[in-house]
């Protein structure tokens, strides 16, 4: 019996009892782990495909170690320039034992993780109400005072604007009142003139008669 299995981006064939290196895992060495993406499962000639994954199938594990591969050597040079540059690197690796490969395996950490964050929920919501209902009632008070300053500004407002529009209507007749006045002084004088000098003109003609006479 063997299984295809996807651990940490690669895929690996695996039995029981095999010993095999993946990159490195998270886990402390000792501690056990379980792989559920498994691709393939093959038990005794009969041939199961996952679409992606076969359902229900799980794979135990026990790490080992953590160990670092050989070291590899990265050389760059770029000719003409005087450039070259050499490093070495060490990928890092995790040992791995395979233990039971099941074909319907339970996941009983995924449950069990599920009901303790449900309490949790239900526990998170109840404050979130009770923190609601007294902004409401201190938000409603100040709402029901600005209408009457609404109201008191808009009466102040509307006085203001009639009083000035009466003292614009008085001024504006002041106005046109006072030109008139000023067109009268100017007429009569006109009048008086013509009279004075009509009979300067009488008397001049009068004179001149008398003269040639």
């Amino acid at each position: 019996m063997y299984a295809i299995v996807e651990i940490a981006g690669q895929q690996y064939k695996v039995e029981k009892g095999q010993q095999i290196y993946v990159h490195r895992l998270e886990q402390e060495e000792g501690s056990d782990v379980e792989f559920n993406d498994i691709l393939l499962i093959e038990n005794d000639g009969k041939v199961s495909v996952g679409k992606p994954n076969v359902e229900g199938a799980m794979i135990s594990a026990k790490v080992l170690e953590h160990v670092k591969g050989d070291k590899v050597l990265v050389f760059k040079k770029k000719r003409r320039k005087g450039y070259q540059k050499l490093n070495g690197h060490r990928q890092q690796f995790s040992k791995l034992e395979i233990g039971d490969i099941l074909e319907k395996g339970t996941r009983s950490v995924k449950k069990e993780s599920k009901a303790a964050e449900e309490p949790k929920a239900g526990q998170a919501e109840k404050p979130k109400t009770e923190a609601k209902k007294p902004a409401a009632k201190e938000t409603a008070k100040p709402k029901a005072e600005k209408p009457e300053e609404k109201k008191e500004s808009k009466a102040t407002a509307g006085k203001t604007a009639a009083s000035k529009s009466v003292k614009k209507e008085e001024s504006a007749k002041e106005k046109k009142a006072e030109p008139k006045v000023k067109t009268a002084k100017p007429a009569a004088e006109k009048k008086e003139e013509k009279k004075t000098t009509e009979k300067k003109e009488k008397e001049t003609g009068k004179g001149e008669e008398k003269s040639e006479s």
